[in-house]
């Protein structure tokens, strides 16, 4: 199905459709989706970017996937400083979907306010989740870097995506403070694999690591959650001992000089 076959009553003519992306800063309109941030967000303007009666907010999912965030109905707009603050209110125009509705759309242009009039015909309708989406996906193990602060909640609410990529699969990570650089290489292996390990991160702050216990003793709890991201390093084949797997995080402590320079203490 084509995008203007669900939107169709609405004029195109009267719509903008907003193809909200990441920003140079790393302002991600997802996280400010998930955090019901979206709206303030979107109405603040460098430019006159919305000058039609509606706007079709499609967030960026993945590559070419784009979920649906809502209608706007504009309201007005200020001029404040050398930026335009909107006014606008959400439609009722397939509220229903909102958070649920994903987008096939591969954009090749770097217009993020194109008007809607023949673009709709380019969107096809890719997916309608059961439920909204609260969080982001599992990207896969080879794109996992992800603040703590979102690594939280999908912990805590077992997000099933999670939850199945990592409750099996061991190997090595790596905990980066963002707020100094400092980092700190672990492994998981056994029966906590990355799953179980990373919730005993979510749960106190440090895992129970020397070094990252003083962190938090110092710290708090909040400046981990606030200021640390995990990644994976590498993953490793179900066969793979402890030895194996501890064998290889030694080499990333070595290559990344996280006992010297980190917070790696052995």
């Amino acid at each position: 199905m084509i995008l203007s076959e669900l939107f169709h009553t609405i004029n195109p003519t009267d719509v903008k459709i907003h193809l909200a992306v990441k920003n140079y800063a790393g302002d991600n309109p997802l996280h400010r989706f998930w955090n019901n941030e979206f709206k303030g967000w979107q109405e603040w303007q460098n430019k006159r970017n919305f000058e039609r009666p509606y706007i079709l907010s499609l967030i960026q999912y993945s590559s070419a996937i784009w979920l649906f965030a809502g209608i706007y109905k504009k309201n007005g707009r200020l001029k404040v400083d050398d930026h335009y603050q909107y006014q606008t209110e959400l439609t009722d125009i397939n509220q229903s979907i909102i958070g649920r509705l994903l987008v096939e759309f591969k954009r090749t242009f770097r217009n993020s306010y194109p008007n809607a009039d023949g673009l709709l015909q380019e969107m096809k309708v890719s997916e309608i989740l059961k439920f909204p989406s609260m969080f982001q996906h599992f990207p896969g193990y080879n794109n996992v870097c992800i603040p703590f602060s979102e690594l939280k909640p999908i912990i805590l609410t077992s997000e099933s995506t999670w939850k199945t990529a990592l409750q099996n699969m061991k190997g090595v990570y790596l905990i980066t403070d963002t707020a100094n650089g400092s980092q700190y290489v672990g492994s998981a292996y056994g029966d906590k694999a990355f799953w179980n390990r990373w919730k005993e991160y979510i749960t106190n702050g440090h895992g129970g690591n020397k070094l990252l216990k003083k962190e938090v003793k110092q710290k708090g709890y909040d400046y981990t959650i606030n200021h640390y991201q995990i990644s994976i390093l590498e993953i490793m084949n179900s066969n793979s001992s402890e030895e194996d797997i501890i064998n290889r995080e030694s080499f990333w402590k070595k290559m990344l000089g996280t006992r010297a320079f980190g917070l790696n203490s052995n």
